[in-house]
Formats: structure tokens, C-alpha cells, sequence
């Protein structure tokens, strides 16, 4: 399985989990922060996808490096969010936490190898 389909499968896969964080951080009346991981998080998964139909080699490297940038945002919400009052102790926050430096550089493989 080439780097772009296990892309394609580890951010929806995330996207699933951010949604469950999401849920679980506006339930705790914490909207703000839900807004935020939900947005960073899911836009990973989403700038992927739009890659894979780029118009060029050109685009679809702009479209990973926004990825790779949302991913970084999303690591750092994750371990902000890693706190007693938010997440911790959470069932996927370990999850997302490896999920998101496995997610990270991957990207960065493929927009390295894209510029090559």
C-alpha cells in the first residue's frame, strides 16, 4: 500500500476520533476548545484528500504542506488538552497522540519525496 493510501486511511481515521473528542469537550461546556481541535483535526483529513485531486505537482505539495501544518496544530492542541479537566484519562488520547506523530511524518515523507 503506497504512502498517499495509508495517508488517506490514518487521517480519516483521526477525523473519527477528533469528532468523539469533540463531542466529549462541548458535553464539558468547553465549545471554544472543542472548536478548535475539531477544526484543526478534521482539516488534516480533508486537505489529503483534496490532494489527490491536484491539479499539479505544485498544488498537490501545497495542499499536504496545509495538512502537515493543521497536523502540527492538532499535536499541539492534543497535549494542551492532555489535563485533567479536558482530556486525560480520555479512551482515545493516547491514540490520537501516537495517531498524530505517525500522521506528521508521513506527510512530511510525502512532501519531501513530492519535491524531489
Amino acid at each position: 500500500m503506497s504512502r498517499q493510501n495509508i495517508i488517506i486511511e490514518k487521517t480519516f481515521a483521526f477525523s473519527e476520533k477528533i469528532l468523539d473528542v469533540y463531542f466529549f469537550l462541548r458535553e464539558r461546556k468547553h465549545y471554544r476548545l472543542a472548536e478548535q481541535i475539531v477544526g484543526a483535526g478534521t482539516s488534516i483529513g480533508a486537505n489529503v484528500e483534496e490532494a489527490q485531486s491536484a491539479h499539479s505537482r505544485k498544488d498537490f505539495i501545497s495542499k499536504m504542506v496545509i495538512a502537515a501544518r493543521e497536523a502540527r496544530e492538532s499535536r499541539y492542541w492534543l497535549k494542551l488538552f492532555n489535563r485533567e479537566e479536558l482530556l486525560k484519562g480520555h479512551s482515545n488520547i493516547e491514540f490520537l497522540l501516537n495517531e498524530i506523530d505517525q500522521i506528521i511524518s508521513i506527510l512530511n515523507s510525502i512532501i519531501k519525496s513530492s519535491r524531489e
